[in-house]
């Protein structure tokens, strides 16, 4: 297989492979090189895999917006695909389905949420998120890592030299922009527009992950035509910790999802 190009546009992006187009999206503190692995395996199946540099990481570090503005760059950048995104890069794709539908053929959601429902917890976690990002830029990126992935939510989490490597490669400032522009706390509830999206949608969560496998079953009877993945055995970086078993959910979905999508060109 060919090696993966730049694709054009306001975010760092690459593409591999010909075919019906997929976007993948990556979770806060991670950059597109995540998802690498798993979409080079889609695009041996036929597709062109995309996968994106979010606005405040990686090669998209002073990209500085919110989560709207980010999905006017994505969907303008990307054009028609499947969009999949993982946790914040979720957040994202969704935000994407729900601006610009025509441009979003289906939607896959990894551990991603709609938002937080309560105003008040909305609030109380925009000013968490506020104090994080100051805490971010004192500390730096090398502690702030340590400090993030030591959360019980990314229990059974391996990361090895080069996946924090990887992760290293992202900025205070950047990172700091991510949390106060795009964290969940600045993000308007969206689980009251589920019902508009029309495509398909897929919501997988790891099984281990109560929070998020609630949420994803909600998602799945929320929209006309959802359906929703738990994965035994994994939490909530559920890509990551079980990638054969999201490719292989993947690889059902798209078989009933994607035939029909033209492929498109990378501008």
């Amino acid at each position: 297989m060919s090696e993966w190009r730049r694709v054009e546009g306001d975010l760092a992006a690459w593409s591999l492979g010909t075919g019906p187009r997929l976007v993948f999206v990556h979770g806060f503190t991670q950059t597109s090189t995540s998802w690498r692995p798993l979409a080079a395996a889609l695009a041996n199946d036929g597709y062109e895999a995309v996968v994106v540099d979010a606005p405040g990481h990686g090669d998209s570090a002073a990209v500085h917006v919110d989560l709207p503005h980010a999905a006017g760059l994505l969907t303008e950048m990307c054009g028609p695909a499947v969009y999949i995104g993982y946790s914040m890069g979720g957040r994202l794709c969704l935000h994407a389905a729900l601006s610009d539908p025509a441009r979003v053929a289906a939607l896959a959601l990894v551990s991603a949420s709609p938002g937080i429902a309560d105003d008040a917890e909305r609030a109380m976690r925009r000013d968490a998120d506020m104090n994080l990002a100051g805490h971010l830029r004192e500390v730096g990126v090398d502690t702030f890592l340590d400090e993030w992935l030591a959360q019980p939510l990314f229990a059974g989490l391996p990361v090895d030299a080069a996946q924090r490597a990887d992760r290293l490669r992202n900025s205070s400032e950047g990172l700091a922009s991510s949390l106060r522009l795009a964290g969940a706390g600045a993000q308007a509830s969206l689980w009251s527009h589920l019902s508009s999206l029309a495509m398909p949608v897929l919501a997988i969560a790891g099984a281990a992950d109560a929070k998020y496998a609630a949420i994803a079953q909600q998602i799945a009877t929320a929209v006309p035509r959802g359906r929703s993945e738990l994965i035994d055995g994994a939490g909530h970086a559920t890509h990551l910790q079980s990638p054969q078993r999201v490719l292989a959910a993947l690889r059902a979905w798209l078989s009933r999802t994607a035939p029909g999508q033209p492929p498109a060109t990378v501008r």
